[in-house]
């Protein structure tokens, strides 16, 4: 898997790159503004390009402007957006069109470096990898008495989180210790509340429940 790192912080640049190095992750390159990162990502043609969110100049939205240029010109590209803080507003913007191939996660995360890539493993191959933070956030806002999100037991809760991460069936079956059959049953249960339709595809499993609990 080759990647490309964008983040002004040298530290947390460096950092990184030598963490996934260490994981066996070929780092073709690594800078420090989105301008450079579009040039690398045409020199090099890497598998997932790992961006923050804040660059300069202004250190507001450039990485995702950035994101979302790389998935108009390159759409074979993962991108894995990096932020310091929960924003949910970004997210949406961000998996507007499709879930496909990208990923939103908090930089604490990184600390985890197997789930880290594993995480870059499932948007390099056009998955998603979504934080639970982000998805908590966007399960809860604005919740009104009657919405169906309500009627969901606690373990489909968990359930519904972790599809929306972009994990697989078995994937949320060895989190929560759980059959695989078990699993099926509950993601049904889950699209029968919600009226979304069924669906094997595990992209549009994630579409429909970021569409249905997008605040």
């Amino acid at each position: 898997m080759r990647v490309v790192i964008a983040d002004d912080n040298l530290l947390i640049r460096d950092g990184l790159a030598s963490l996934l190095r260490d994981a066996g992750v070929d780092v073709v390159a690594q800078t420090d503004s989105a301008d450079d990162l579009l040039l690398n990502i045409a020199s090099y043609e890497p598998d997932v390009a790992i961006i923050d969110v804040r660059m300069p100049p202004t250190h507001t939205d450039e990485g995702l402007r950035a994101a979302e240029e790389i998935r108009r010109r390159y759409p074979d590209v993962g991108i894995m957006i990096l932020s310091q803080y929960v924003e949910v507003g970004i997210a949406a913007r961000l998996l507007s069109e499709s879930a496909a191939g990208i990923g939103y996660l908090l930089k604490d995360r990184v600390t985890n470096l197997e789930d880290f890539t594993a995480a870059l493993r499932r948007v390099a191959d056009g998955g998603s990898a979504l934080d639970p933070q982000v998805v908590s956030r966007l399960l809860t806002m604005g919740r009104s008495v009657g919405d169906p999100l309500n009627l969901l037991t606690p373990r489909e809760r968990e359930v519904i989180e972790l599809v929306a991460e972009g994990r697989s069936n078995k994937g949320i079956g060895d989190r929560l210790v759980i059959t695989e059959r078990a699993v099926q049953k509950h993601v049904t249960s889950i699209f029968m509340k919600l009226d979304l339709p069924q669906s094997d595809d595990d992209h549009r499993r994630i579409l429909a429940v970021l569409a249905y609990t997008r605040p």
